[in-house]
This record gives C-alpha cells, sequence and structure tokens, in this order.
C-alpha cells in the first residue's frame, strides 16, 4: 500500500537564491524511488506516492539528496495527504470567506507547545491572529504576510529556536490537499 505524501522543502528559490529547479526535483524525487511525482509552484512543493510510512525518514532522505545534488542544505517537511487535509479542515478561520493572502499555515517538524508563544502579546498584533493545530500554527494576517507585524513576531529567533518551520499561503494549502488526494 502506498501514500501520497507532500514535501514541502524550506527557503528555495528566494531572489535568486538556493535554486532548486521544479524539473530537476522531480527527477530526484523520481531517482529516489517515488511515483506520481508532481511539483506546484517554485517554492518547494512537491507531491509523491511512497510505500514508506515514515514521514521523517522520507524528509532526511530528501534532504540528504538535495545537498549532494545541489551542494547546499535545504530543510524539508514532508507529510502525508491525509495529515494536509486534517490540517486544512481544522483551520479555525473562515477560510471561506477571506482572501487566500490574509491566511497562511505553519507547518512544523514536531508538536509545538502554546508555552513557546505565551511571550508574546497576541492582543498587540490585534486584527491579526494565530492559533496553534497539529504541527502547524495558523495565521490571520488581513493585510497579507507582507505587512503582517505578528508573522514578523512569531518568526523570531527565541520563539522558532529548535524548529524547523515553512509557511504556505491558504491557496497552496488547499492545492496541497487536493494534489494528493488518493
Amino acid at each position: 500500500m502506498s501514500t501520497m505524501y507532500a514535501a514541502l522543502l524550506r527557503g528555495i528559490n528566494v531572489s535568486g537564491h538556493r535554486r532548486v529547479p521544479m524539473a530537476e526535483l522531480r527527477t530526484l524525487l523520481g531517482e529516489l524511488g517515488h511515483e506520481d511525482v508532481a511539483t506546484y509552484l517554485q517554492s518547494g512543493n512537491a507531491v509523491f506516492r511512497s510505500a514508506s510510512g515514515d514521514e521523517s525518514t522520507l524528509a532526511a532522505g530528501l534532504e540528504r539528496a538535495i545537498e549532494e545534488r545541489f551542494g547546499f542544505p535545504v530543510d524539508c517537511l514532508v507529510r502525508s495527504g491525509a495529515y494536509l487535509a486534517d490540517v486544512a479542515g481544522a483551520c479555525p478561520f473562515p477560510a471561506a470567506e477571506l482572501e487566500a493572502k490574509q491566511l497562511h499555515v505553519t507547518y512544523f517538524d514536531k508538536t509545538v507547545d502554546a508555552a513557546r508563544f505565551a511571550p508574546l502579546d497576541a492582543d498587540a498584533f490585534r486584527p491579526e491572529e494565530f492559533r496553534l493545530g497539529d504541527r502547524a500554527l495558523y495565521l490571520y494576517a488581513p493585510d497579507g504576510l507582507g505587512r503582517s507585524k505578528l508573522a514578523v513576531a512569531l518568526g523570531r529567533p527565541a520563539l522558532t529556536r529548535g524548529l524547523v518551520a515553512t509557511s504556505r499561503n491558504w491557496n497552496t494549502v488547499v492545492k496541497l490537499v487536493e494534489m494528493t488526494r488518493d
């Protein structure tokens, strides 16, 4: 039995740095033995089918292969289609009523305790808001991520130390759920 997964690569193809062409990423995933490989956008979203049931092992293998092929490390999170659908379905904000640029999900490599973000005075950032989910953080930024003061605060090293995290806008969240449906 095989499962559809999404690989979420962190910090590639930004301003011409850490270039990972999507065609080469698709080839690399195929060389790793994965099937039904596809990519979405240029920002490090790939989907594939694998018989492996271990997301951490899949991510570690992809990280090694990327570093060998491209010469630089890239943090990767691998999540099953079922997990992605659960995260989208659990969104605490009215996604259907919002513009995609207003809603983002940050995926983490492990469970994040609310105490990590307790030092942050969330009320000071209103109307922006965030909520924690299963290895995910939902961010509502009515003026978009580029103008979000809360996003900057949430990304401070004191709050993110020891985490691998990568964010996607709501359009990408929904598209990855569609692409990983079995």
